[in-house]
């Protein structure tokens, strides 16, 4: 089969690359490739009451699937360059805000409108964060939500299912170069040629796209691996932060080891979950607008990163085994009172049941000093007293703390500011170029490498 584009991978980048050429060249012949499911049929099996963890399956609904990894994502698009990848410095800053707005347009194109724009900029509370050693990152935030993120989601797959060859539960082994552009070798045998070829697997794909890149001789360099825990907390306790900003980035320097530790994904009324990647269980945090489905609590997390180089390179590697050992030891993602932790001791199901933190997922109490290494912990902490200062409650003794909450990041795939390889008509966007790390600039990573095909037909 031969179609002018091929894209691997249907997720944020892929699928707003396939937007913006069918919108633009409706005669474009389009094939869209995903190993996992169409959006109504992502299901996991986790109800918190039969299956209470993660059983394996494959694909995993969570992370495969129309949407990719952020289909139940809680749909926050970052519109900033100070965090969220480094896409800026290849197309430049003003370009990708630029694509960052047109994003943000579509989705209120597609159901997002209604939805609250939110910004941290010249706020009261970055005067407050800087008098205790705080930075807040500026960055206007639009919040779908998981329930409108899907909404959104299932609009653009319903626009564009009749105008795309949609290729679900189908894995490309290889890509090769031809002489008419490049070969996706499917699952089966199958072969399917395009002139141009985008490949957008996401996170998930990290490991297929390190053979890809050493079968077609594409450079590559080591990422870093952020590492932490995520924190629940009351409502309450950041209500003056969420109701005002929504999202906040927060940055702090730790004074025993000069690290930087940073918040992440903060989820007002939100809920704690897990995640696999590759097999491992690890913990992150969804929010909803819908109130019915909002909870009590607040959920975010505190990462510290970190960066090998010489002799040791493998930065995910090193985050796996941290992750790996948590699985080992708490069976899957584990939980622990911050009282518990700062006193040496493990929390027993006993002393999470009488907190008055009620955690919103099931997860395994015990030692999160056992799991991540000293360092980290020791910033983990630091940063919590110092967000006490601005969020008073934040260090109380019954703030629970998940783990391990663990970013991996792809290899740097050495690309040019057209995001294409060494090889004319091979692009490689979204977070599987390990230069975007957010919705948004993997979104908008796929308009920009459109918009240059377009330009060369």
């Amino acid at each position: 089969m031969y179609y002018d584009v091929a894209i691997v991978g249907a997720g944020p980048g892929g699928i707003f690359s396939a937007y913006e050429l069918i919108n633009s060249q409706p005669n474009l012949k389009i094939a869209v490739i995903e190993a996992g499911n169409p959006l109504n049929k992502r299901k996991c099996p986790i109800d918190g009451k039969k299956i209470k963890s993660c059983i394996g399956c494959k694909p995993c609904s969570i992370m495969n699937g129309f949407g990719g990894a952020g289909a139940f994502s809680d749909g926050k698009y970052n519109i900033t360059n100070q965090f969220g990848g480094t896409l800026y410095e290849y197309i430049g800053k003003q370009e990708a805000l630029e694509l960052m707005r047109y994003v943000d347009e579509i989705n209120l194109k597609y159901g997002a409108d209604g939805t609250k724009l939110y910004s941290t900029a010249n706020t009261e509370i970055k005067k407050q964060c800087l008098r205790h050693g705080l930075m807040l990152l500026d960055a206007s935030v639009r919040h779908l939500g998981t329930d409108i993120n899907y909404i959104v989601l299932e609009n653009l797959y319903n626009d564009l299912k009749n105008k795309i060859d949609f290729r679900f539960l189908t894995c490309a082994r290889h890509i090769k170069k031809t002489e008419k552009g490049y070969c996706v070798l499917l699952d089966g045998g199958e072969e399917i040629e395009a002139k141009y070829c985008i490949i957008s697997v996401g996170r998930s794909g990290s490991k297929w796209m390190e053979a890809v890149c050493a079968e077609l001789d594409v450079p590559t360099k080591s990422n870093r691996v952020d590492i932490g825990v995520r924190v629940e907390l009351p409502y309450e306790i950041f209500s003056h932060l969420t109701d005002e900003l929504y999202e906040s980035k927060i940055v702090y320097r730790t004074e025993k080891y000069e690290d930087l530790v940073r918040t992440f994904c903060m989820n007002p009324k939100g809920a704690v979950v897990t995640e696999n990647t590759n097999g491992i269980v690890t913990v992150n945090g969804h929010s909803y607008e819908d109130p019915a489905k909002q909870t009590g609590n607040t959920n975010f997390a505190l990462l510290v990163a970190k960066h090998f180089s010489e002799p040791f390179k493998d930065s995910n590697g090193y985050g796996e085994s941290i992750a790996r050992l948590s699985n080992m030891l708490g069976g899957g993602v584990m939980v622990q009172r911050f009282g518990d932790l700062i006193n040496g001791k493990r929390s027993t199901p006993e002393r999470i049941n009488e907190a008055f933190v009620t955690p919103t997922l099931n997860a395994t109490p015990g030692d999160l000093s056992l799991v991540i290494p000293k360092r980290i912990l020791d910033g983990i902490i630091e940063m919590i007293y110092a967000l006490d200062k601005i969020a008073p409650g934040t260090a109380n003794t019954d703030t629970l703390l998940y783990g391990v909450e663990v970013k991996f990041y792809n290899m740097e795939v050495s690309i040019d500011e057209n995001l294409q390889t060494r090889h004319e008509g091979l692009y490689v966007i979204g977070d599987c170029s390990g230069i975007t790390h957010s919705l948004s600039h993997a979104s908008a990573s796929g308009i920009h490498v459109a918009r240059h095909i377009m330009s060369k037909d």
